[in-house]
């Protein structure tokens, strides 16, 4: 499996934080317009019956997986598809994001997302949970159940970090943060230090609320995912019931 070493700057998250996770998971935003880069547009565009016959890639998240407030063909695992058509490389990205979704939402729809030909799971989610102040151990809970379920079918599993709001106190925001890359090390899988990074705080770069990223945050959070992403499809597709097999 894949695994990466993340050193987090405590404070400076912290401040991220209380910006980013006010409104994750509230009601839907006018999206606003931005063009794609000259890069994205270029890439072919692949029908529909070519890539239902492609292993899969499932990005498991919410809101900010959905592309709340942003046209259908702007959410980030979108771009991710693009970059991986202009790699050459053999994979449908599928966007399973759910708005509102908690953790616990994530891992009662995780066999149904799971169900056909996915090779990897990206499991982007955790912002909801900290929003709301759920307890650490049950995101935990919820998370290492995700990895389990996805490992045990021989499916490649990236983590992606968030952060909780510093209103719940230090020491709620600690304990959240450290769930991502102890279960990382846990279970051995690649992990996105944080999926919102070069995003949140920055004006521009999210919508009128402040929180869910336009047309051209989402790419910035589309490469911070192909940034680990890529490196788990440079091999060659293999059938995961080879694997669990052997």
């Amino acid at each position: 499996m894949l695994s990466m070493t993340v050193e987090y700057r405590m404070d400076r998250r912290a401040a991220i934080a209380a910006v980013l996770l006010f409104a994750i998971g509230c009601g839907s935003r006018e999206g606003q317009s931005d063009r794609q880069s000259a890069a994205d547009r270029s890439v072919p565009a692949t029908s529909p019956a070519e890539r239902s016959r492609r292993p899969r890639v499932v990005v498991l998240g919410d809101s900010l997986t959905a592309g709340l407030g942003l046209a259908p063909d702007q959410a980030y695992p979108v771009v991710l598809q693009q970059r991986v058509d202009a790699a050459r490389l053999g994979y449908e990205v599928v966007n399973a994001g759910v708005s509102a979704d908690t953790s616990a939402g994530g891992l009662r729809r995780l066999d149904w997302s799971i169900h056909d030909n996915v090779r990897v799971l990206i499991v982007a989610l955790g912002a909801n949970d900290g929003l709301r102040g759920l307890p650490v151990d049950e995101l935990r809970a919820n998370l290492s159940e995700i990895i389990r379920r996805a490992q045990a079918r021989g499916i490649v599993v990236i983590l992606a970090g968030m952060e909780a709001p510093p209103n719940f106190g230090p020491s709620y925001t600690t304990e959240f943060r450290r769930v991502y890359p102890s279960l990382a090390k846990e279970y051995g899988v690649a992990l996105i230090p944080f999926l919102l990074q070069g995003v949140a705080g920055i004006e521009w770069l999210n919508q009128s609320d402040g929180l869910h990223p336009t047309a051209a945050g989402a790419r910035i959070v589309a490469d911070n995912v192909w940034d680990v992403l890529k490196s788990a499809l440079k091999a060659p597709p293999a059938d995961p019931k080879s694997r669990t097999e052997s």
